[in-house]
């Protein structure tokens, strides 16, 4: 089988990849949690999972019939480091609901008109009308890190962005938006794990990009860029909601139980929603310090 960029994953595996990092990942059993600091040591079993996730879609929909009926409107903002599962997380807050309600947003390198526009525009572009939810799967928060990272945009452009962004928030705030800014953290060994599969799987090897392999090596770099964005942008108004995502399950349940509690819907069971696991998810203090 031939593989994506010529096998650039198995290769930073073989040749590129800490010493840690590649020892627990030959070392660890398939549902196995690779990152030393995460709370639990297995992943959540399968029908635990699907009885959480039943009751949780059941209040999803009824949240969504009374956001279209009150006519709410709801951004939720997905990012995260890349195969933390951001992309599985907004799928299932979106499983059973209506697409023409709930929009996902997954807007690609901006056209030569949208780069000469201001930065924030084609975002806005986006934002829901009444009754409606958006989920942006990456959001204007590429300026902060992965345009910084990688030198797409300049030291002013980015300054220019930090200035801008909690008068830019504060108008989502104030316009009456329900607003939920996602960070999803993941170890270094589980995310190239998870590359691994990737570039194995037929079906699977189109999530992979060339970002995805240049950034194998700017771990670090990353980890820098995301301490100072995290202390200059999460605001009283419009908080960071950071979930380990090691566990897929556990961090979809968790994701879910948030949006459940931010958006005031009618019929709302607390019950059934359950208490949010505090262990994975909270504010950005939570993110380990260690780079695991």
């Amino acid at each position: 089988m031939t593989l994506p960029f010529d096998g650039a994953i198995s290769r930073y595996f073989r040749e590129g990849a800490p010493a840690d990092v590649r020892k627990a990942i030959e070392k660890g059993d398939k549902d196995d949690i690779l990152t030393k600091s995460y709370p639990y040591r297995e992943e959540m079993k399968g029908k635990e999972y699907d009885a959480r996730m039943e009751a949780l879609q059941i209040e999803l929909v009824k949240m969504q019939a009374d956001i279209k009926a009150t006519g709410k409107r709801v951004i939720l903002v997905f990012e995260g480091r890349d195969a933390a599962g951001k992309g599985g997380a907004i799928e299932a807050v979106r499983r059973n609901l209506n697409p023409r309600v709930a929009n996902i947003v997954a807007l690609s390198k901006p056209t030569e008109r949208e780069a000469a526009q201001w930065y924030f525009q084609r975002y806005v572009d986006w934002f829901p009308a009444l009754g409606e939810i958006a989920l942006y799967d990456r959001s204007w928060y590429n300026r902060a890190m992965i345009e910084h990272v990688f030198g797409f945009c300049t030291s002013a452009q980015r300054a220019k962005f930090f200035r801008q962004l909690p008068e830019f928030e504060t108008m989502i705030a104030e316009e009456g938006f329900v607003f939920v800014k996602f960070w999803l953290e993941v170890g270094r060994a589980e995310q190239l794990r998870r590359f691994l599969a990737r570039e194995a799987d037929p079906l699977k090897q189109w999530k992979l990009s060339q970002i995805d392999i240049d950034g194998l090596a700017k771990w670090h770099d990353y980890c820098t860029v995301l301490d100072e964005t995290m202390k200059k942008t999460d605001f009283k108004f419009a908080p960071w909601t950071v979930i380990l995502s090691d566990d897929k399950k556990r961090a979809r349940i968790a994701a879910i139980q948030t949006v459940l509690h931010a958006v005031d819907y009618k019929g709302r069971d607390t019950d059934a929603i359950g208490k949010i696991d505090r262990a994975i998810c909270g504010g950005p203090g939570l993110r380990p310090r260690d780079d695991a």
